[in-house]
């Protein structure tokens, strides 16, 4: 005989199922803001952690060689900047412990402004910490901008094919006036003040304005010459082609009187220092700064800022 079904068991059954669907919603929300927290904290932590923590610990014990390194273009946003640089620089010389310091390098050159502050501060430096000297290594290159700094240093290290050189300054850009001719296109550039427009790169070149650009770029060259000059002193032995803008690989660059001898970081640290323990100084990019640069905070002024670059006198 059939056992009758309760009443209502269709209702109970959908109050259950709703029951237990409201239930697993509500542990998929738990869930859900669970790890959004958890991802929040491990952003608020990177940051923290890169501000607190981004500089190099330099508590030792014992002397030491202090080493800072330049790697890449010399600007004023990166890495290879005098507020990046000089700071670290200030911190190696200061150190009790520290023997002398090693500037490491491997740039091609880029802002005379940069690298004249740096140079300015390795020479007051050295003056004010007179018993550790300064010692330039360059790996695969040292050119431009990044020899304006060099040679405030007592000596430069160099690699056999090092490059080394380029005593020079460009200013390098466009110029569309024969495009636009041939595709119909009208510039229209309003200005107030005659050179305001200076070397635009949609307009024809002016004679009067690229004369002018000429001597700022050679006065900048005169100071680049001087400046070498000064550190080198009768080390440097000049001919007709050492401020040309020519670069030359170390060996050659040993002969003309421009980097001292072949040396590498450790054989510095051991052989000139007397101190192989080392410590790196150098004060590198947080955190917070490449991740605005990663997801392009900036995209439309970077853009700008890079194009206005091209205009730019640059040592390299």
């Amino acid at each position: 005989m059939e056992t009758p079904k309760k009443e209502g068991w269709e209702r109970e059954l959908l109050e259950k199922l709703a029951a237990g669907s409201l239930k697993e919603q509500r542990a998929r929300r738990r869930w859900g803001v669970f790890f959004k927290l958890a991802t929040l904290g491990l952003i608020v932590f990177g940051f923290w952690y890169a501000i607190h923590y981004q500089s190099t610990d330099t508590t030792v014990v014992g002397r030491h060689t202090a080493v800072v390194n330049l790697n890449g273009t010399i600007d004023a946003d990166g890495n290879g900047s005098a507020s990046v640089l000089i700071p670290a620089l200030d911190s190696a010389f200061a150190a009790k412990d520290s023997v002398g310091v090693i500037l490491h390098v491997n740039s091609p050159g880029g802002s005379p402004v940069q690298a004249g502050m740096i140079n300015d501060e390795i020479v007051r430096l050295r003056k004010q910490y007179p018993k550790k000297p300064l010692y330039v290594v360059a790996d695969e290159m040292c050119a431009s901008g990044c020899y304006y700094i060099a040679v405030a240093a007592d000596k430069i290290f160099v690699n056999k094919a090092s490059i080394i050189g380029s005593i020079g300054v460009l200013m390098d850009g466009f110029g569309f006036t024969g495009l636009m001719d041939k595709v119909g296109i009208e510039r229209r550039l309003l200005t107030a003040g005659e050179n305001k427009g200076m070397l635009d790169p949609f307009s024809p070149v002016n004679p009067a304005q690229k004369a002018y650009a000429q001597e700022m770029l050679s006065d900048i060259h005169q100071q680049f010459i001087d400046v070498v000059r000064k550190g080198r002193g009768t080390r440097l032995k000049e001919t007709p082609e050492t401020f040309s803008g020519l670069f030359w690989i170390g060996t050659k660059a040993i002969d003309m009187g421009l980097v001292d001898g072949l040396g590498t970081v450790d054989s510095v640290a051991r052989d000139e220092l007397k101190a192989e323990d080392q410590v790196d100084y150098t004060k590198n990019e947080g955190l917070p700064e490449r991740v605005l640069k990663k997801f392009g905070v900036a995209v439309g002024a970077g853009a700008f800022e890079a194009m206005m670059n091209n205009q730019k006198p640059t040592l390299r």
